[in-house]
């Protein structure tokens, strides 16, 4: 998500959905030394018990990227009570993990231990194989006596399987500084997820009190300035970890995520990003190594080749989640007004990640094609917006505020990858593409048009579901206006200028639940009370759906 800061201060592509390896050994990348800016701020975030118990769990378990056979677990040890995230400190420490197919583990079917080192900052990934598809399992680790929570899990179905239904949770744009992680708690809570798709922006960059808070930091993160280093990264991975809801809904169902900006910084592209200064933090080829160290290490995601996070996951004959890196490899993003966004040599994709979607949306023989793209593909003019709904809109855009028309670091910006993978998506006859995306701050229900200037007679190529953030600024909190009130002005106005635009809600805060069956694929919006609240309540909002073979979009008056 595009929010404009300064401070004073070519990775090979998946070529193939062939399984991956077994667990890596990393090579050795040697931390900074402790300090009391890494140990104060993180000890005040976790029980003082815990910290002066070790070995512990105290950032819980997760898993990850589920297969038909497998499952990918995660965890991180503190073997030593100074052995703090991003410290380097602490000893090499023999983790195991034992998974069952009951909570009471009389029924174990998998087990093994592997050693936790420094060098990757004590996190511990286990990719479990020769398990059952469509099969729930319990797992937990163990180091020096102490066992960590024990989490549910869940595998895909197999891949010729005749799959009745898919039920996902859909969160995007979770700032720490900017409220409590409730929706996550409310995910946890139902206990019917198949799975759930982070859509990016998991931790944000930022120092403290930089970022969208309505100028009030709810609880600081740690480190306390913007991460730059290895250890830093790890540091605040560390503290978004620590969160008892984020924690919960880890323990309750896989996750399935990517990256956005905010996991690197602020507008990242392929080169550099908005928020970094060559010379003054660095270079950006070792900021961006650190920050993708990190996310590897603190995430439960398969890395594809060379460290990107696209890849593609298959839920038997009912769908198939091709997942989109639109940072690796993206040119730079331009302002409007020369043409640029329209230049074909520019590219939000990189040319082997589109011709891997291009080819696997062809090929596929799913009655859905999901993708899961960090950033909006419906175009989105502003329109007659009023220069008081003009200016904050730009901002959370990252627009220039005189009032342009487009978001350039949205697929807006990039219009001849769109205009490609459209044409071949009608040219191919590929029917049922649903785009889920995160990044904006507002939910959006959409048809996308080959060709919104003359929507509705041009045809809708796909549609598309976008979340709301967790957490993060929308435009109401921008504004600083009671929710509800921007909405009411600006989304008529939006939906005027985008024909192909359901519905928008650009105040609230919360998450979606999608179900797939094979008639209908249908978005439940849910929205939070109060993201500032540790016990804040949530409320179903709205539902859309896409029938099959439609490709657009209608509402449903009930969730699912």
């Amino acid at each position: 998500m595009t929010s404009r800061h300064r401070s004073s201060e070519s990775t090979a592509p998946v070529l193939a959905d062939a399984p991956s390896p077994a667990p890596r050994r990393r090579t050795v990348v040697k931390a900074a030394a402790a300090t009391a800016v890494l140990a104060g701020p993180l000890a005040a975030s976790v029980p003082a018990q815990a910290v002066t118990q070790a070995p512990a769990f105290l950032h819980g378990v997760a898993s990850g990227d589920p297969l038909p056979d497998g499952i990918l677990l995660w965890t991180r040890v503190t073997p030593t009570p100074e052995a703090i995230p991003g410290s380097g400190l602490g000893p090499d420490t023999e983790v195991s993990w034992t998974v069952a197919r009951d909570r009471a583990f009389t029924d174990v079917v998998a087990q093994g231990s592997t050693l936790a080192t420094a060098a990757f900052d004590h996190t511990v990934k286990a990719d479990i194989r020769g398990l059952r598809p469509a099969t729930d399992y319990w797992f937990r680790f163990s180091a020096g006596g102490t066992d960590s929570p024990v989490a549910r899990t869940r595998t895909a179905p197999a891949a010729d399987a005749a799959v009745t239904g898919l039920r996902f949770g859909v969160v995007s744009c979770s700032n720490w500084e900017a409220g409590r992680f409730s929706a996550y708690r409310h995910l946890a809570a139902r206990g019917d997820l198949d799975a759930w798709l982070h859509l990016g922006d998991y931790i944000y960059e930022y120092g403290t009190g930089e970022y969208g808070t309505r100028g009030r930091t709810v609880r600081p993160h740690a480190p306390a300035h913007e991460t730059v280093t290895l250890a830093d990264y790890r540091l605040r991975h560390a503290t978004y970890k620590t969160d008892p809801d984020l924690q919960a809904l880890h323990h309750r169902a896989p996750v399935i995520a990517i990256w956005d900006d905010h996991e690197i910084a602020n507008d990242t592209w392929s080169g550099g990003a908005e928020n970094h200064t060559e010379g003054a933090e660095g270079t950006w080829a070792a900021r961006q190594a650190a920050a993708k160290q990190a996310y590897f290490e603190w995430m439960p995601v398969r890395p594809a080749l060379a460290g990107t996070t696209y890849r593609r996951l298959r839920f038997g004959r009912l769908a198939d989640l091709s997942l989109l890196d639109l940072r690796s490899f993206r040119s730079q993003q331009v302002s409007l007004g020369n043409g640029e966004v329209d230049d074909p040599d520019r590219t939000l994709t990189g040319r082997a990640q589109l011709d891997w979607l291009k080819a696997g949306l062809t090929a596929s023989d799913t009655t859905w094609r999901l993708v899961g793209t960090s950033v909006m593909i419906s175009p989105f003019a502003i329109g007659s917006l009023p220069a008081s709904l003009l200016k904050p809109l730009a901002k959370l855009l990252g627009l220039p505020q005189e009032g342009l028309a487009l978001n350039t670091d949205q697929w807006d910006g990039y219009t001849d990858d769109r205009r490609e993978l459209l044409a071949h998506l009608r040219a191919n006859a590929v029917r049922n593409t649903v785009f889920l995306t995160g990044d904006i701050h507002m939910a959006w229900a959409n048809d996308v048009p080959v060709n919104a200037g003359t929507y509705p007679l041009s045809p809708s190529a796909a549609t598309e579901f976008v979340v709301t953030s967790v957490t993060s600024d929308n435009l109401d909190d921008i504004v600083k206006v009671s929710e509800g009130s921007v909405s009411s002005v600006a989304a008529p106005l939006i939906r005027a200028a985008n024909r192909h635009v359901h519905w928008v809600d650009t105040d609230r805060h919360g998450y979606g639940v999608l179900d797939i069956t094979a008639e209908r694929a249908q978005m439940d919006y849910y929205v939070l009370s109060d993201r500032t609240d540790s016990a804040a309540t949530s409320t179903w909002a709205r539902s859309y759906r896409t029938r099959s073979g439609t490709q657009r979009v209608e509402r449903a008056y009930q969730p699912v």
